[in-house]
């Protein structure tokens, strides 16, 4: 299957795209299956392996299954309602997804996290049964959420290949930058415009233009309810909610003679912290590729669009579309995922997509995209994904805003040049790559080391 914008960006809801919205869309996965076969189950068991259970409370992945089996989705949730939904299994013990009707299921009991025994398809497993009225298992499948909210099958994964080599083919099937570099050339057009072409095999310009259009919606409402919102975060480290204070800050200083230029950097952070501040109180987020990782996309194009002279609103469709392009290879080629190559395959991949969508609406060519997306992942090597309790706030929040910065300087060093350089993307993503198949499993969002070990004591 073609790898869509519409797949790098999805509107979910927080903390996590890979062990909040995967394990939710796993569970979806699950009951079809379960609805499809001859079998009459009397209760339902989830067991978190890896990643998913050394920081699966921190990241609401307990929850996430549990309302995945009551039949609950990204796109249908409802806090208020999720709330209740929680409560009444809770005190049932009783799940009750549509069309299959009441199954046994004992938050305390069949839901196990097992911090012992990694599952080998990907640090992210989990193992979802269906058993009868002996408590036989009479069906099990094993789903691994790879990031991004993306989730495959134990026997997807041994399968092997990737999401672009199913499916309808495209008219310029790029799978590295390279060839994507090859295919403008050739074609005269740009990234964004060979990617709208792409898309064009799935769904109509109109169809297109207005997903696009909703999910800048989607992105800059999630901006403004963090900017306007203050308090506290959930999860117990009593993190307080900066970004409204700073943005309030910022609005009264605008128009001083003595800000320092410096100052637009704090404007770049406050709106990502803005998005991750939602982010990490579960509101809705559009994963950017990842929720980890969700505001370095969106805080570049409300930097570009409200302080860039020239910015046009009509371009944001470009950007994504750029954006998309350079996620979809880096996730084709290395991974996307903090829990198999730590946080510089998460805020990293998301400086590149910033940095080579923002080239692209200054005017850039395909060389100073495919330039500035490899200056903006080279300076994220080696980051680690080590969030304090497992949460996504500390250091999560301030290293999406560190990450906007990032990209907006690699994109405004890449325009300088010609485009030409001396490390290719490829070869930066293949480093990456490799940087994280090498990396300790403690640094790859278990919690178990870093930041995450190295907090103070009261």
């Amino acid at each position: 299957m073609y790898l869509s914008v519409f797949d790098i960006f999805k509107i979910g809801i927080g903390p996590s795209s890979s062990h909040t919205m995967g394990p939710m869309v796993a569970a979806a996965r699950f009951l079809g299956l379960l609805a499809a076969s001859p079998f009459h189950a009397r209760g339902l068991r989830a067991t978190l392996h890896g990643s998913l259970a050394f920081t699966g409370v921190g990241h609401a992945t307990d929850r996430a299954v549990i309302l995945g089996l009551d039949g609950v989705t990204a796109e249908t949730y409802d806090a208020e309602a999720a709330e209740s939904a929680l409560a009444r299994i809770r005190r049932e013990r009783q799940v009750r997804p549509p069309g299959l009707g009441a199954l046994d299921f004992d938050p305390d009991s069949d839901l196990v996290f097992d911090y012992e025994t990694p599952l080998p398809g990907h640090a992210n497993g989990m193992v979802l049964s269906a058993t009868d009225a002996q408590g036989d298992v009479i069906l099990t499948e094993t789903y691994y959420s790879i990031g991004g909210g993306f989730v495959r099958t134990a026997a997807e994964m041994a399968a092997g290949g990737t999401e672009e080599e199913a499916g309808a083919p495209v008219p310029y099937p790029f799978h590295n930058a390279a060839e994507m570099l090859d295919m403008a050339a050739r074609s005269g057009k740009s990234i964004a415009q060979m990617k709208r072409a792409n898309e064009a095999t799935l769904r109509s310009p109109r169809a297109l233009d207005d997903g696009l259009a909703a999910i800048w919606a989607a992105m800059a409402a999630c901006i403004d309810r963090g900017l306007a919102t203050g308090g506290t975060l959930p999860g117990g480290l009593n993190i307080r909610r900066r970004a409204h204070d700073i943005h309030e800050r910022l609005k009264a200083e605008r128009g001083l003679n003595l800000t320092p230029p410096h100052t637009i950097n704090d404007w770049m952070s406050v709106y990502a912290m803005a998005v991750n501040e939602e982010n990490a109180a579960g509101g809705q987020v559009v994963t950017a590729p990842t929720n980890g990782a969700a505001g370095v996309v969106p805080a570049t194009i409300r930097y570009w669009l409200d302080h860039v002279p020239g910015a046009q609103p009509s371009q944001v469709g470009d950007f994504l579309l750029t954006a998309a392009a350079i996620g979809g290879i880096i996730k084709r080629n290395a991974s996307i995922s903090g829990a198999e190559c730590g946080c510089q395959a998460e805020v990293g991949s998301a400086a590149a997509m910033a940095a080579g969508g923002l080239a692209a609406v200054l005017g850039g060519s395909p060389a100073h995209v495919e330039n500035a997306a490899e200056i903006a992942l080279e300076h994220h090597l080696g980051m680690t994904c080590d969030p304090v309790k497992g949460l996504v706030q500390v250091p999560c929040i301030e290293r999406n805003g560190l990450g906007a910065i990032k990209a907006v300087s690699a994109a405004s060093l890449a325009l300088r040049g010609t485009g030409e350089h001396f490390m290719p993307l490829d070869n930066c993503i293949e480093a990456m790559r490799q940087t994280g198949r090498d990396m300790s499993e403690k640094y790859k969002e278990t919690a178990l080391g870093g930041l995450a070990v190295n907090v103070p004591n009261c």
